[in-house]
């Protein structure tokens, strides 16, 4: 997907209704509007790069004219030795200089390498805005996993209960032994654990879908019953890999830093190169007081050139290339680590979406055996060739099959993001593509003000 601006992304991929969504949010877009206006963590990156677009600003002015009035008024008392008395004089001066750099290399060099760090910041910028998408969408997926999860033990907490009210009646007709009772009552009362857990457990995913909107979330939209994955068909492994090496932001952003650091090498060496700049003064002076001769004014204007040629500085500069050195390398040294761990999580990452798809339909399968497997040791109970123990094991491994299918589902939704996040090509129309696919209403929901 090609990569355009957020903003106008965002504006071709939501409806103006949605702005003002609030609690009412709904679905993953919405829920990823909230986050764009609400994140902390993105505000802080966006103001990050205010800051760091400065730099080459403040680093242009110091090639531009710098211009200094000044104005001074004194007054001086002289006590007479010889004869009784004293003296006083006062004089006033104002004026302006301008002074302008004509040669300076290491003004010129720093220019470029504040210039680079202004870019480096637009994309860490972009990889704030990738990291809040899949932040989001992480605390979201959370959400709804913790929801089937919470229903799940919901139902498995009434069939044991039914199961132990079964094996309850049994012992007091005397068809079951009393071990049976209690392997039930076991198997009940963790299930009530569990409940108190999961249901905590959504409490706790629905804050922190709030830390990252900073509005409680309700109502959410989740996928479908008949969900069916589908591999992405824009690029293979490798295509996805050199992608990622050519627009990755957090790559590019490291880039940029090299283009700087080397600015700095060039910097630094300028230390040792004479610089010229051209100076202009414009004064007017006034004096009066009681000593003769003191009374007058005076206007002057000077102009000239100043060479300035560095001689020893003590191997300061010297020392600050060495500095200005090992920095570049530190920083081509980091380029080079986060290029090598982009290419293998790019390819991992497409690696554990194509295993997702598989994984998803055996967890699928997984779960209508052991819907079977339950449903059969029930009867098998009834008529005597299956026990209790039995159907308590096939009651605890249908709820592991929920859980593990819900966590396939939502897991290849966050892989499928994360994916185009590591080519660095994550936008809106990608949080809209998984959006469309959540179209059923989630199963549980707590009640207002239950932690939402």
């Amino acid at each position: 997907m090609s990569r355009r601006p957020l903003v106008l992304a965002l504006a071709l991929a939501l409806p103006t209704s949605l702005l003002g969504a609030g609690a009412n949010a709904t679905d993953l877009m919405q829920t990823y509007e909230l986050a764009r206006t609400g994140d902390p963590q993105l505000a802080a990156a966006e103001s990050g790069r205010l800051a760091q677009k400065e730099g080459a600003v403040q680093a242009r002015a110091a090639l531009l004219p710098q211009v200094n009035g000044t104005a001074s008024l004194s007054r001086s008392r002289n006590e007479l030795d010889a004869v009784p008395g004293s003296t006083t004089n006062t004089s006033r001066s104002y004026g302006v200089s301008v002074n302008q750099s004509v040669l300076d290399f290491s003004r010129y060099s720093t220019l470029r390498g504040q210039r680079a760090l202004s870019q480096a910041a637009d994309f860490d910028l972009e990889a704030a805005n990738d990291a809040l998408i899949t932040r989001t969408s992480a605390a979201y997926f959370n959400v709804l996993v913790a929801i089937e999860t919470l229903a799940a033990a919901e139902a498995q907490q009434t069939a044991l209960q039914k199961q132990f009210d079964y094996a309850q009646k049994r012992l007091d007709v005397g068809l079951a032994p009393i071990t049976d009772v209690h392997e039930a009552r076991a198997q009940y009362d963790s299930a009530r654990a569990s409940v108190i857990t999961s249901r905590n457990a959504l409490k706790d995913a629905y804050e922190a879908l709030t830390e990252i909107t900073g509005q409680p979330i309700a109502n959410l939209k989740a996928l479908p019953d008949d969900f069916r994955p589908v591999l992405p068909t824009d690029y293979d492994a490798e295509g996805w890999v050199n992608t990622a090496v050519s627009t990755n932001p957090s790559l590019k952003s490291l880039e940029y830093q090299v283009q700087s650091a080397e600015a700095g090498v060039s910097t630094a060496r300028a230390g040792h190169l004479p610089t010229l700049s051209l100076g202009a003064n414009w004064g007017k002076d006034a004096a009066w007081g009681d000593t003769t001769g003191a009374n007058g004014d005076g206007t002057g204007t000077t102009i000239g050139l100043t060479l300035s040629v560095p001689i020893f500085s003590g191997g300061a500069t010297q020392s600050r290339v060495r500095e200005a050195l090992a920095n570049r390398d530190a920083a081509q040294d980091g380029y080079e680590q986060q290029k090598r761990a982009i290419v293998r999580n790019t390819r991992n990452a497409y690696q554990t979406l194509e295993a997702g798809i598989s994984e998803i339909e055996a967890r699928r399968l997984a779960l209508v055996s052991a819907k079977a497997a339950y449903e059969a040791s029930q009867v098998g109970l009834e008529v005597g060739t299956r026990t209790v123990l039995d159907v308590l094991i096939n009651q605890q491994n249908l709820f592991l099959a929920q859980q593990n299918y819900a966590l396939a589902k939502y897991n290849y939704l966050q892989n499928r993001l994360l994916l185009d996040q590591a080519a660095g090509t994550l936008d809106a129309d990608d949080v809209q593509d998984v959006n469309r696919l959540l179209t059923a209403d989630a199963q549980a929901q707590l009640a207002p003000g239950d932690g939402q």
